[in-house]
């Protein structure tokens, strides 16, 4: 058994973790922060939780009262706040999983570039393990620090890996067409814009998100050359979910089929206990993954053009579901437990 804190308890991840979390026969929540006026039980803030879990949610988290009530802490706080916490933590011993994007990327110029605050930790930046399972399991496994991914990233990394691997695609022509549920975009602006974003569907920060930088990371490091996608994410009027349609296009005389391509999925995730290979002909849909920590991926090939359809739960497997796989894999537990 192992005791956890989580930071952020307030928002959707953090609410998303409590859920899990309460389940989780290996596991006791014994410290909860968010940024809330006053200490209240966190069956005030959510009462769902009335009866489930009687626990204070304090205001300022306290290092030292951390440090005696957890083994690990989650840290589901909004981008470029994990910094103020993360050294602190780590300095007593604690393992973490922070759920921002702060230790994301390994070019801190990048990191300040693209989220518009000079990064305050980099000795723990350079040390960051990326929190994919299905590529980094075994680093994962002795780390004390993950990054989690980010959930656009991790729909369109697990779609993408396998054909970089193998060379089957041009590495300078991946479109990436992202939809996700609201939530994605924190409850703090989606309390603000409930009415407006139910009643809509559209694009934003066309090529110029944030997530573009880490999914150009990772798809470079499977391909082994420099990738700049084209992604442009949308917001689906719809709490939760993302389905990706990735554009790819086949290289060096390469023209698969769509069995060849759904044979080599198959066999490249066989062993990954959340990613689901659509047979050839399927296709994924959201409402078969939200709620889960699966990725289920369909494909379709005409020799020369290669569609890749990647769904995820934006809050699960994008989030909180993934940040709880890797916890359990660091800490030996069999790696679906409480998933």
């Amino acid at each position: 058994m192992i005791k956890v804190g989580i930071f952020g308890a307030s928002g959707f991840a953090g609410e998303q973790l409590i859920d899990i979390l309460l389940l989780h026969p290996e596991v006791k929540i014994t410290y909860l922060a968010a940024k809330i006026e006053k200490n209240e039980n966190i069956a005030q803030i959510y009462p769902h939780f009335a009866g489930k879990i009687d626990l204070v949610c304090h205001n300022a988290p306290d290092t030292a009262e951390v440090a005696r009530a957890c083994d690990l802490v989650f840290l589901a706080l909004p981008h470029t706040v994990s910094m103020d916490f993360v050294p602190a933590l780590l300095q007593k011993n604690i393992k973490v999983i922070d759920l921002s994007a702060d230790y994301r990327l390994k070019d801190t110029d990048l990191y300040e570039k693209w989220y518009k605050k000079q990064h305050k930790d980099k000795e723990t930046n350079r040390i960051s393990i990326y929190g994919l399972p299905e590529l980094y399991r075994d680093q994962i496994k002795k780390a004390r620090f993950i990054a989690n991914p980010g959930c656009y990233p991790t729909a369109a990394i697990l779609a993408s890996v396998p054909l970089l691997k193998k060379k089957l695609i041009d590495p300078s022509d991946i479109i990436i067409d992202a939809k996700s549920g609201f939530s994605g975009a924190g409850r703090e602006m989606v309390e603000k814009n409930k009415a407006e974003i139910l009643a809509n569907f559209k694009a934003y920060k066309i090529n110029v998100h944030q997530h573009s930088p880490e999914i150009n990371q990772e798809l470079s490091t499977a391909a082994g050359q420099k990738v700049a996608v084209v992604f442009v994410p949308h917001l689906l009027p719809l709490e939760k979910g993302i389905l990706e349609t990735i554009y790819l296009k086949a290289a060096g005389g390469n023209k698969p089929s769509t069995g060849e391509l759904v044979k080599l999925y198959k066999e490249f995730y066989k062993d990954e206990p959340f990613v689901r290979v659509m047979d050839e002909g399927v296709f994924p849909q959201l409402k078969d993954v939200v709620g889960t920590n699966f990725c289920d991926i369909g494909l379709m090939s005409d020799g020369r053009n290669i569609i890749v359809i990647s769904t995820i739960d934006n809050l699960v497997k994008g989030a909180s579901g993934q940040a709880v796989q890797n916890m359990n894999i660091m800490c030996g537990f069999d790696e679906k437990t409480g998933l």
